[in-house]
């Protein structure tokens, strides 16, 4: 895992410009032992060769596509409702035998998971499909942001391509500040810790399982959160709904 962080973070600092051999000398040079084999294996099932990386950079500086990605838009803005800002971000849950990758989708006002999706490798994909499954779910308005870090799934041409489709805005974190995304580490903490630690599973089926379990009946419904006033998130978002209708009605009740 960190071997595959290491050669994602060289790719992208170089912009596509270093190859496997490349990759492989810097790694060596910070006392990494791996092979050249190794590296072009990763980086393949990861996208970072060829034009796909070059594409996603072009989109990421806006070289290819017109539109932009807003650095930290996120945090700029005053939230007084769900499907305003999501927050993305990936991890790694460690099985005996692999390393499986889960990718999450979450509203920024509620901490609802609105997308999430388990996968054996780092692609595309993995982020991709959490995000149809939040684009489904949600339909939400044009004018939506979403945020991640710089990581190149998030700044792939498809990714891209499909968040400028729903009329969604992309926003990415600064440079060496991780904690931009802070949302989604603490989701992944307290996952971690109440979940997936103490378990055991039998491969990435029996996770998946488990984690549907959790993430939609569990977190989604009933785990109480102290930044929304000891509400679950679908209860926050409920409340939320129902005050503003009432608001609405106040005031329409003042006009007559």
């Amino acid at each position: 895992m960190a071997v595959r962080s290491e050669v994602q973070r060289i790719a992208l600092e170089h912009q596509g410009r270093y190859g496997y051999r490349r990759i492989t000398a810097e790694l060596r040079r910070q006392g990494m032992a791996v092979n050249h084999k190794r590296v072009a294996r990763l980086m393949r099932e990861d996208n970072l060769v060829g034009t796909e990386l070059q594409l996603s950079l072009d989109n990421l500086t806006g070289q290819r596509d017109h539109g932009e990605i807003y650095v930290n838009l996120a945090n700029r803005l005053k939230l007084t409702g769900p499907n305003q800002v999501w927050v993305a971000d990936i991890t790694f849950v460690r099985l005996k035998r692999e390393f499986d990758y889960l990718a999450v989708v979450l509203d920024k006002f509620s901490r609802n998971v609105v997308g999430w999706n388990l996968d054996r490798t780092l692609t595309s994909r993995l982020p991709l499909a959490a995000l149809d499954m939040a684009l489904e779910s949600r339909s939400p308005v044009t004018g939506l942001v979403h945020h991640s870090d710089r990581g190149v799934q998030y700044v792939h041409v498809d990714y891209l391509r499909t968040l400028r489709n729903h009329g969604v805005i992309p926003s990415v974190s600064r440079l060496g500040r991780p904690y931009d995304n802070g949302n989604c580490e603490r989701f992944f903490r307290t996952l971690k810790q109440e979940e997936i630690n103490p378990k055991e599973y039998k491969d990435l089926e029996d996770l998946c399982l488990h984690i549907a379990e959790v993430i939609e009946c569990y977190y989604n419904q009933k785990r109480l959160h102290s930044a929304l006033g000891y509400l679950s998130p679908a209860e926050f978002e409920r409340t939320t709904v129902s005050s503003d209708a009432a608001s609405i009605a106040d005031m329409a009740q003042l006009k007559i």
